[in-house]
């Protein structure tokens, strides 16, 4: 069985920072993709940024320049280092994962239970 456990949101001024980590427990053979999401209230989740098992990343570009994902392989965790926050910023943060559990033949999607960062102007 795999569990996802994220930590790190809260409230934050604008121009602040935050970190989020993302760690997976379990049975877990490996991990491919590892991401975050977000989804401010009414409206829907949306990609935040990604980063591929080579260390690869991704970032929408509402983020570049500002946040920096990053992953630390042994210990099955992802980070979002959040800097320059704006109001526009505040939402529920979810990471997922591809990750192959011990058990199964396939990998697929896990999901955080999610963490809100709220940014006050």
């Amino acid at each position: 069985q795999v569990q996802l456990v994220e930590s790190g949101g809260g409230l934050v001024q604008t121009g602040g920072s935050l970190r989020l980590s993302c760690a997976a427990s379990g049975s877990i053979f490996s991990i491919n993709d590892m991401g975050w999401y977000r989804q401010a209230p009414g409206k829907q989740r949306e990609f935040v940024a990604v980063i591929g098992k080579g260390g690869t990343t991704t970032y929408a570009d509402s983020v570049k320049g500002r946040f920096t994902i990053s992953r630390d392989n042994a210990k099955n965790t992802v980070y979002l280092l959040m800097n320059s926050l704006k109001p526009d910023d505040t939402a529920v943060y979810y990471c997922k994962l591809r990750i192959r559990a011990a058990s199964a033949f396939f990998e697929r999607t896990y999901w955080g239970q999610g963490t809100q960062v709220t940014v006050s102007s």
